[in-house]
């Protein structure tokens, strides 16, 4: 497999998307030399926007997680989440009531943001069921599993109202080795379950390059063939960027090793325009 230096390759593009986690960070914290990376970026005057599938925290707080990292740089309007998009559905369908959410304190600041109250999966009662009117997956923590997975279904089940998955991901990486069920994997099991299918925001999903490009096209003009998808999933990032018509990148720093890629381009049929060993390369 060839891969290219990541400097070269942004040479050719006017803009540039990153996903966040297995680009700029990864299990072990920030990837090496990516504060140079996003540095060269600015150099060379090139917007930048972090699209990630990341619900559990809002755009600011995201940033100040970064720069607690110690990666400095990346503003709050600069990232684009799944949290995000789902946020907007909210604002632009009406929705009026409360919103039931699984996921922490934090991630339902993407409810409070949209002007709705939010309800903790775990405070669904039959004192204010008939009141909420979307329910909305944002992260895998925060909730009990065997009981509040339970009041979802039994809501969705009672309740004829929007169920909203704001990260599509059925897992992520904790450790070199192992993984953790993730936020779109939680609401694949209560989908099955119910037999009805979700709104679903995320990527591979075109809602958020959508967004990411509206955004790009206030600040100069750009067309879908300037814009490089930095990645490192294929059936994500990738996928994602191919069909919306952007170059896409796939780097080995995070979900896909540079043992693997070969084998899971082919596997997969999802290939990328090039593949760079880092950001930082």
């Amino acid at each position: 497999m060839r891969t290219r230096s990541f400097k070269s390759v942004l040479k050719k593009h006017k803009a540039v998307f990153l996903d966040s986690y297995g680009v700029i960070k990864n299990h072990d914290g920030l990837i090496p030399g990516v504060q140079e990376a996003i540095d060269h970026i600015r150099l060379l005057g090139m917007p930048l926007r972090v699209l990630t599938n990341d619900a559990s925290r809002s755009p600011d707080m995201l940033a100040e997680k970064f720069a607690d990292a110690g990666l400095y740089g990346i503003l709050a309007k600069e990232i684009i989440t799944s949290g995000t998009m789902a946020r907007k559905y909210l604002e632009n369908k009406g929705v009026k009531g409360k919103i039931a959410y699984l996921g922490t304190e934090n991630s339902a600041q993407y409810i409070r943001d949209a002007k709705f109250e939010p309800l903790h999966i775990s405070e669904v009662s039959e004192q204010n069921i008939d009141k909420i009117t979307a329910l909305i997956f944002l992260d895998d923590e925060g909730f009990d599993w065997n009981k509040d997975l339970n009041k979802a279904v039994n809501l969705l089940r009672r309740r004829k109202i929007p169920a909203i998955v704001a990260n599509s991901d059925a897992l992520y990486p904790v450790s070199a080795n192992n993984v953790n069920v993730a936020t779109g994997g939680i609401a694949a099991l209560v989908e099955n379950v119910l037999g009805r299918g979700f709104i679903h925001y995320g990527k591979p999903d075109s809602q958020m390059f959508m967004y990411g490009y509206e955004r790009l096209k206030k600040v100069g003009r750009y067309r879908r063939r300037d814009i490089l998808m930095v990645g490192d999933t294929l059936h994500t990032d990738i996928l994602g960027g191919n069909k919306f018509g952007i170059s896409t990148a796939l780097v080995l720093t995070g979900n896909t090793s540079p043992e693997q890629a070969d084998t899971l381009i082919k596997a997969t049929g999802v290939i990328p325009d090039y593949v760079c060993r880092s950001i930082a390369d």
